[in-house]
């Protein structure tokens, strides 16, 4: 029998208090689940509140500071959580992470398959794969094309969906991606950190569902921040290490 309470729940969330109650409440009933993190990065609505409600721990953000910077914040939220708890420097092992977005509403409770993997040994990330007629995209799969052909040339993995955002790998897989990637790059980069590290990646097929992005201004603009974070994190990582280094200096300081 696997442990209980191996796993954290980590959502980034801006502006979705209409949905993020349905997804706290789906993620506190996965197995091996007993903390959930939600981090409300500047949203002008309700989330945190709604959230907190739900059950979730809450981290909020002032201001939006994007998604790898909400996934970084969610981590360091459940270290000191364990901290806390005693966990640290108790034989105990620090949780999994498990990444879901907060749209899933309570197809969230499907997130399961993800964990096993991590949980055995099997993989030290999975990636969700959606199935065909679960994918709300919208738009045409510009971005999808980027992030695909930018994993491809840098590890020889192509992925089905290098975007998706609801992943689960172990605390010590996390750590070796550090820093993530801006924005919307971070997935995309978590996927290429890892496997040019050594560690194990692999799409796992689950029915999760979110909200369509949609065809109007407002989504073409979200496609356009997408490209731009994907197009960054890919031209860094295609520096040598030396700059690279030197990158992540300046943003320390």
């Amino acid at each position: 029998m696997q442990p209980a309470g191996d796993v954290a729940v980590i959502i980034p969330a801006h502006d979705e208090a209409d949905r993020v109650v349905a997804t706290v409440q789906a993620a506190g009933q996965l197995p091996g689940v007993d903390l959930v993190v939600v981090v409300d990065d500047g949203s002008y609505d309700d989330t945190a509140r709604v959230a907190r409600v739900a059950g979730a721990r809450v981290v909020r953000h002032d201001r939006n500071r994007g998604k790898g910077f909400a996934m970084s914040s969610g981590a360091e939220a459940v270290g000191l959580i364990e901290e806390h708890e005693g966990r640290e420097g108790s034989a105990a092992k620090p949780r999994h992470l498990l990444f879901l977005d907060a749209d899933l509403g309570w197809s969230a409770k499907e997130a399961a398959p993800l964990i096993e993997p991590v949980r055995t040994g099997q993989a030290d990330m999975t990636v969700a794969r959606f199935p065909a007629n679960r994918l709300r995209l919208g738009g045409h799969g510009f971005v999808i094309r980027l992030a695909r052909a930018g994993i491809r040339r840098a590890t020889g993995y192509e992925p089905a969906q290098p975007l998706n955002g609801q992943r689960c790998l172990t605390r010590r897989a996390f750590e070796a991606a550090r820093p993530l990637a801006h924005g919307f790059g971070a997935e995309t980069a978590l996927t290429i950190d890892l496997l040019t590290k050594g560690f194990t990646v692999t799409e796992v097929e689950v029915p999760l569902e979110h909200r369509a992005t949609g065809t109007d201004w407002r989504a073409q603009v979200h496609r356009g921040r997408q490209f731009r974070d994907v197009a960054r994190a890919l031209a860094v990582r295609e520096m040598p290490p030396s700059v690279r280094r030197r990158l992540h200096t300046l943003r320390r300081v």
